[in-house]
């Protein structure tokens, strides 16, 4: 796997953690936020993989129910465990820091710093 995938499945594994934050959701249902959300390049068929080893490592909870309104077939509903907030809290402690230094990074690119001796070439 490259750094790249790496990096994508991390972010992704964040998204999921925080769209289970405050209630529970079934595989589809979270495939379809994920992608109005602009997160287009998650397929729905590598969000279940994924949940599953989320589950796994403890971090959400899975269960199997029907849908009381729909009378539709079961689902599996997914909600965050105790280890999945904290996991949660240590991803955002983390992608903000990320992004507050790629931020200053593409910032400092974007409007060149002559004055301190950083020199870009063409």
């Amino acid at each position: 796997m490259t750094t790249y995938s790496q990096m994508l499945k991390g972010i992704l594994e964040g998204c999921i953690l925080a769209l289970m934050e405050d209630k529970e959701i079934y595989g589809y249902e979270l495939s379809t936020l994920l992608e109005q959300s602009g997160l287009t390049f998650v397929s729905e068929g590598s969000i279940y993989p994924l949940l599953l080893r989320m589950q796994k490592e403890e971090l959400i909870y899975g269960e199997l129910r029907r849908d009381g309104v729909s009378g539709g077939p079961p689902r599996k509903y997914y909600s965050l465990t105790d280890q999945g907030a904290e996991a949660l809290q240590r991803f955002r402690r983390s992608w903000n820091g990320l992004r507050q230094s790629v931020d200053y990074v593409l910032a400092k690119g974007e409007h060149g710093d002559e004055d301190e001796g950083v020199h870009r070439r063409d």
